[in-house]
């Protein structure tokens, strides 16, 4: 009997050759109000600190660390393709941008979404030691 294989996935960091690529690929998610719209200059801005996942070439998920100081970064612009969920993606690319905001030496990565469960999974909670929590103002309409 064949056993199917899982698809295996790799994940880079980005660099302006995948700009183009990585704009294309967050259209649908930004169309559907998963993601903010990003500018190109936005994601070229970040390239430093994104990340890509290919699966047979093609880019599948993406992420970002936008470090704001050396006492906190936020999580940004995470993706999966819904042709590539379940393959364990979204938490590699939040298990790379944590490293490396530990390798910088960040105290605090905070993560703006409703995949409450998915974050949670991921060791994130809505409160930090010693009860901090976020607190949001919107100062815009909804888009």
């Amino acid at each position: 009997m064949l056993r199917e294989q899982t698809p295996t996935f790799g994940i880079e960091q980005a660099t302006s050759a995948d700009l183009i690529e990585l704009s294309d690929f967050i259209k649908p998610f930004v169309a559907s109000g998963d993601l903010l719209p990003r500018t190109f200059d936005e994601l070229e801005d970040l390239l430093s600190t994104s990340f890509i996942a290919r699966l047979d070439g093609q880019i599948v998920g993406c992420a970002a660390l936008e470090i704001y100081s050396k006492k906190l970064c936020e999580i940004r612009s995470l993706a999966v393709a819904p042709s590539a969920r379940g393959l364990g993606i979204g938490k590699a690319l939040v298990a790379v941008c944590v490293d490396l905001a530990m390798q910088r030496g960040i105290y605090e990565i905070m993560a703006i979404s409703v995949a409450e469960d998915f974050f949670k999974s991921c060791g994130f909670d809505f409160t930090l030691p010693n009860l901090k929590k976020a607190f949001f103002l919107q100062t815009r309409a909804e888009m």
